[in-house]
């Protein structure tokens, strides 16, 4: 079982600049093709911004095309937690780090193989630590 991150909403904005409030918080979106890691070659581990759990590993990474991060999977698959997202008129499948409950972004079925799936993740909520 992962450590819960659990904080006031008041901490939370004192943590977290803007950006990185309004969408792990308020589970907002960066636009496409904006974000530092969107098209980012560099190997290491993405953290959570808002608790350092480690989700993403540069290895499952890929070029979606689609203007955020990319993933196969995460890390493990523990790391991260999803549910539906009805808001906007669709029904998605939120991705939220599974130990402060940050928005992360949405997971798709129309990834490549081997697992079929894309983690479209906003890249203002990751750290990426990099390998030397």
């Amino acid at each position: 079982m992962k450590k819960r991150v659990i904080k006031s909403d008041a901490e939370w904005q004192q943590e977290l600049t803007p950006e990185q409030y309004a969408v792990a918080r308020q589970k907002g979106t960066e636009r496409p093709f904006t974000g530092k890691y969107y098209d980012s070659k560099e190997k290491g581990t993405y953290r959570c911004v808002a608790c350092g759990n480690e989700l993403f590993d540069s290895e499952a990474k890929f070029d979606s095309g689609c203007g955020w991060p990319s993933f196969t999977a995460p890390l493990a698959d523990d790391n991260v937690r999803t549910e539906v997202d009805t808001s906007h008129g669709m029904r998605r499948t939120e991705v939220l780090c599974s130990s402060c409950d940050a928005h992360l972004g949405h997971v798709f079925d129309d990834g490549p193989r081997p697992t079929g799936l894309r983690y479209c993740i906003n890249s203002v909520v990751l750290d990426l630590d990099q390998e030397e």
